[in-house]
């Protein structure tokens, strides 16, 4: 009986995909593949960094994401001058009971939107680490849990150096996806001038709707642990990670976090599609998105101008597809 109610049940989360995709569009022209990436981190419990050049929307896509759901959103507007207390929160002493009490920050939302987070230095970026892998902050000893979904957004630009600090590879791998966006395609750009023609000031953000309740999410995450993936899938992930391992080219290759990161970012990809089951297409889909930050190129690469994402492509094209 589970088996032929599956099919039906995936659809549920290909619907709210279409919803997420149909509220966003009103404002984001493209980036669908961005979009996908953050429905896929959002239902597998998972934070994603996002890296573009400034001024091609990075920012807005994650605020139209928060406003497609029923939760709590926060932004956080990562500087130099900012502290681990203004993240998260401080013990207060209250006069009246004479005893100290914990003023939660910023990061006890449900959506938490991170701007600019290279802006902020190691002591700040640290604070992070035990929120974005045990949803959980602890302090004096004692430990507030977060709610669900809790989810982490992060932007940052690549190209300027000057006052910002470099993400700590422990801090990286705690993401489960980095996407890089690039500049939109001419006919991308035609249409964000046509659609802002007339609407210098954006009201057309007002428009958004939540369509998601928290409910639906942890509904859909339970759906999407059901998706079958064959052990000739799982032995495919493992073998392109493994390979990352035994790579000349590279310095640093990925961990067992970057295979399970694989897998469960497969299985909701195929979910969103309206599939019970996971291919090929959608593990190469991810593979790359979850792997350009796991892994460091060796120096004699760096020096010859290789990127990470050719490194990927070259392994993932000597490992053999499963029929």
């Amino acid at each position: 009986m589970e088996t032929s109610t599956e099919p039906l049940r995936v659809q549920i989360i290909q619907d709210l995909a279409d919803k997420v995709r149909h509220e966003i569009g009103k404002v984001i022209v493209g980036q669908e593949e961005t979009i996908d990436l953050m429905l896929v981190a959002l239902l597998t419990r998972g934070h994603v960094l996002i890296e573009g050049v400034p001024g091609i929307a990075k920012t807005l896509t994650a605020r139209m994401m928060a406003k497609t759901l029923s939760a709590g959103f926060a932004r956080i507007q990562f500087t130099p001058d900012l502290m681990p207390s203004d993240i998260l929160g401080t013990m207060v002493f209250r006069m009246k009971t004479e005893e100290f009490t914990f003023n939660p920050g910023p990061v006890f939302s449900n959506l938490v939107l991170i701007d600019e987070i290279n802006r902020a230095p190691a002591k700040t970026q640290a604070a992070l680490f035990e929120v974005m892998e045990e949803r959980q902050v602890t302090m004096d000893g004692k430990t507030w849990p977060m709610q669900e979904p809790f989810m982490v957004l992060a932007t940052q630009n690549p190209i300027e150096q000057e006052g910002t600090y470099k993400l700590p590879e422990a801090q990286l791998d705690r993401f489960l996806f980095r996407i890089k966006i690039s500049y939109p395609s001419l006919e991308e750009e035609m249409a964000i001038l046509l659609r802002f023609r007339e609407d210098f000031f954006q009201k057309v953000i007002e428009e958004v709707q939540p369509v998601v309740s928290p409910q639906e999410i942890t509904q859909c995450a339970a759906i999407i642990e059901k998706v079958m993936i064959r052990d000739e899938l799982l032995d495919y992930i493992a073998r392109i990670v493994h390979e990352t391992r035994n790579n000349r080219d590279l310095f640093l290759g990925a961990s067992p976090r970057a295979s399970l990161a694989v897998m469960k970012s497969s299985k909701a990809m195929a979910a969103i599609q309206g599939r019970d089951f996971v291919t090929p297409d959608d593990i190469r889909f991810v593979m790359g998105h979850v792997l350009n930050h796991r892994i460091i190129l060796s120096p004699e690469k760096e020096m010859e101008g290789a990127t990470t994402e050719e490194a990927i492509h070259q392994i993932i094209s000597r490992i053999e597809v499963p029929r």
